[in-house]
């Protein structure tokens, strides 16, 4: 009898030693911000908790998504995937009748660490800090995945309900850039007066612009509010020094060169790991990075085996690999149909647009509403911008290559791809760009049928409609129609 129950309870034993031992992953991801937190240089913003994380930990200055819009970049986080390479690189696609099935092999980086033991969570702020609607917190967090998946990944929307000593893998999702009215109203951060806003120079000093970056960058502080409840949280645990904790946001600025473009406003992101006793705190790293590295990162830290499938790569250990350059794809966003892909390197950026006949800001009913678009095109109308403003936000087309030198010219103002003093470095990129179109089975390059196109629409302008919006679903309609338009001309 006793040499039965031995080993039972020598297992039982084993098992809570090593779950003790196993860190917890924690995934904190803010929406719509670029890089302009204290840690990275801005002035204008007050980040003392995340600062002190950040040096504490080990910065990434080189860090870019691999798509600058919110469902495709998440759908590529949580597969540690290109979404070019599963399907999934349409912004809210998969979404009507028509579905998106991921490849069969590729598993959700949740579904990997419940495997392994690990209580798995998708929340938000008001989840982890205990202030969610009590009607809501049954709910999971942000998802926005361009797949067919199972909720079922997900435990909960925070880590309360696990078992003792069970570590935790939870990704928390910030509203962050989203959150600009809420910034601006709150009481309990400084703010920025739109007086002291210096805008990138390809953008005019509007007072809407003005106002509205100033509010941006309010968020930042309000993040890092939120950002100490969770550390509050953590330590009043007794977990904080066994959480390894991620930070990055999803994508850009929503702007007009940002969110949704692959110019470094919309695909440089802010990024750093802070694991106490793990890595050598205070480190920062200048080797191009990608947002799904995070993925095969968390899964290196937990000791469970990266997927020989998985495009990410670990950034820690034996098995890390730098990369030489990084790479961005925008497609389809919304009704809006384009296909952009960058190359970026520490010194050299080249983007290729697939759609070069088309404008800049093309029609999208999610942007055109917008303020910000609304009063540059107003003072593009009236002739109040200069000459740089004007060429790069309101033409009416694209150069089919651009190639900018980002050491000399770092805000991306003048194209060199028809400079023949960098023919050299253009081929050199050309050339990496279509090698990983080849290698990882780009299938963006290929047009989306009409039929998902189709399928997509629908169910957008009928959610619109459903929530009173006849006239937003009547421009996406338009819209719709310019774009099948373009496309029977060939553009």
């Amino acid at each position: 009898m006793l040499t039965r129950v031995l080993p039972f309870f020598l297992s039982v034993i084993i098992s809570s030693l090593v779950a003790q031992q196993l860190p917890n992953v924690l995934w904190i991801v803010v929406e719509d911000q670029s890089k302009h937190y204290g840690f990275n240089g801005e002035g204008l913003v007050k980040t003392p908790v995340l600062d002190k994380l950040c040096k504490d930990g080990v910065k990434f200055i080189n860090a870019s998504v691999t798509a600058p819009v919110c469902s495709t970049a998440r759908s590529a986080l949580i597969t540690g995937m290109f979404q070019t390479s599963i399907g999934a690189h349409h912004h809210r696609s998969g979404r009507g009748e028509l579905k998106i099935q991921k490849p069969d092999q590729v598993k959700l980086i949740p579904e990997l660490f419940k495997e392994a033991g690990y209580y798995t969570c998708l929340g938000t702020i008001g989840h982890v800090a205990g202030t969610i609607n009590p009607k809501h917190k049954g709910r999971l967090g942000k998802s926005d995945y361009n797949f067919e998946w199972d909720p079922s990944v997900f435990d909960a929307g925070e880590w309360s309900g696990r078992k003792k000593d069970q570590p935790f893998f939870a990704k928390i999702c910030l509203s962050g850039g989203k959150a600009r009215t809420a910034a601006r109203a709150s009481k309990d951060i400084p703010h920025v007066a739109a007086s002291k806003v210096k805008l990138p120079p390809y953008y005019p000093a509007h007072p809407e612009l003005l106002e509205d970056w100033a509010a941006y960058l309010d968020t930042f502080s309000l993040v890092d509010r939120q950002v100490g409840q969770i550390v509050d949280r953590l330590k009043k645990e007794g977990i904080f020094e066994k959480t390894i904790i991620f930070f990055t946001t999803d994508h850009g600025v929503s702007h007009a060169r940002g969110k949704q473009y692959c110019y470094d406003e919309g695909m440089m992101i802010p990024f750093f790991v802070h694991a106490p006793g793990r890595i050598k705190a205070g480190t920062v790293r200048k080797d191009p990075v990608l947002h799904i590295d995070l993925a095969a990162t968390s899964l290196y830290f937990a000791g469970i085996d990266i997927p020989k499938y998985m495009e990410a790569r670990t950034l820690f250990g034996p098995e890390a690999q730098a990369r030489n350059f990084a790479v961005s794809a925008r497609d389809r966003c919304d009704e809006t149909y384009d296909r952009i892909r960058a190359v970026r390197t520490q010194r050299f950026k080249y983007i290729r647009n697939g759609y070069p006949e088309r404008p800049h800001l093309q029609p999208c009913a999610y942007k055109d509403n917008k303020p910000t678009y609304i009063a540059i095109r107003d003072w593009g109308k009236k002739g109040k911008l200069d000459e740089l403003q004007q060429r790069l936000l309101l033409s009416p087309n694209r150069s089919p290559e651009e190639l900018y030198d980002l050491k000399k010219d770092p805000w991306e103002l003048k194209n060199l791809a028809n400079d023949q003093k960098h023919t050299k470095i253009l081929l050199k990129m050309r050339k990496t760009l279509d090698e990983w179109i080849k290698e990882t089975g780009d299938r963006g390059q290929k047009v989306e049928s009409e039929k998902m196109y189709d399928s997509d629409m629908k169910i957008y302008m009928d959610g619109q409609a459903i929530r009173g919006r006849k006239e937003r679903a009547d421009e996406i309609r338009k819209n719709v129609d310019q774009m099948k338009k373009w496309w029977k001309e060939g553009k």
